[in-house]
């Protein structure tokens, strides 16, 4: 493809993650003004190679340099003439404008936290992918882990290092807000003390405090409380599930059972059905699913 010299282009770029069971989690936009003289891919591929590690993936010549920010800014979670940035999966670049507009899955975020509750992660994920057109990715805390095998969960995982470890430059992703763009639906289940406290508060020291610090209320955040009894009933947390739901985010109330301390009374996760419904409730409002 040839290229007027003095042409201002935008480059695609995946970062490189070795080590991981994918190749690119999450694809950037990186900004050269390509100098003069450089005609083709492959010069400005080398051009492009002094600037950061990443992978040239596709470019295309922009005339103006004033318009730069209308590519670099996304519109409802997505990029002209690329697909939103998917978090397990490469996105599907096309550098022509004429490309067939495509219905994309809706995209569903869990949060899970460090309750013993975190044990049905698993059949949550499951239960969740069985809903049609609906694509699933999970942030844990570290405590959460825990609690569940990464292989029982067949949706891709992230946690507070792939944070780290995806951004060593400026031309960089930033998980949680990449993920933030990417989610349609947020699901924090299970939500437990410490981590509604932290929502609560503001407080925004790992990748899942941080997406939910980031996120854009106007898209539905629901969640799950778990914890002991005695916590619950303590009188902070009232006022904390309060302040969340002042946030615009929606409770599903957990419910009384017997507790895996032995404990007695309210405490306990909702039911992985209770939660599913709610999800599918919120999907049929925002038209994202269609009840059979």
């Amino acid at each position: 493809m040839g290229m007027a010299q003095s042409t201002n282009c935008i480059l695609q770029v995946g970062k490189i993650e070795k080590g991981k069971p994918w190749d690119i989690a999450v694809v950037p936009w990186l900004h050269l003004k390509v100098p003069n003289g450089i005609k083709n891919e492959s010069e400005a591929k080398f051009c492009q190679r002094k600037t950061s590690c990443c992978t040239l993936k596709c470019w295309r010549p922009v005339p103006d340099p004033e318009s730069w920010q209308s590519f670099m800014e996304p519109s409802s979670g997505r990029l002209p003439g690329l697909e939103a940035t998917r978090p397990h999966m490469e996105p599907r670049a096309t550098c022509s404008a004429a490309a067939p507009l495509v219905k994309r899955p809706f995209r569903v975020l869990v949060g899970v936290t460090g309750s013993v509750a975190a044990l049905k992660l698993p059949l949550l994920v499951s239960r969740l992918l069985d809903i049609p057109g609906l694509e699933v990715a999970v942030v844990t805390t570290e405590r959460a882990k825990h609690f569940y095998s990464p292989q029982d969960v067949p949706v891709t995982l992230y946690s507070d290092a792939d944070e780290w470890e995806m951004w060593k430059c400026r031309s960089d992703p930033v998980l949680h807000i990449d993920l933030r763009r990417w989610a349609d639906l947020m699901l924090v289940s299970p939500l437990d003390a410490n981590t509604l406290g932290k929502v609560a508060s503001g407080i925004c020291d790992n990748l899942l405090t941080c997406v939910i610090r980031a996120w854009d209320r106007s898209k539905p955040l629901l969640f799950c409380p778990a914890m002991n009894t005695a916590m619950w009933e303590h009188p902070i947390t009232e006022q904390q599930v309060g302040q969340l739901k002042a946030f615009g985010y929606v409770e599903i109330p957990c419910v009384a059972k017997k507790l895996v301390c032995g404990d007695q009374g309210l405490g306990a996760m909702a039911e992985v059905g209770t939660i599913v419904d709610k999800v599918k409730e919120v999907l049929s409002q925002h038209g994202g699913f269609q009840q059979n």
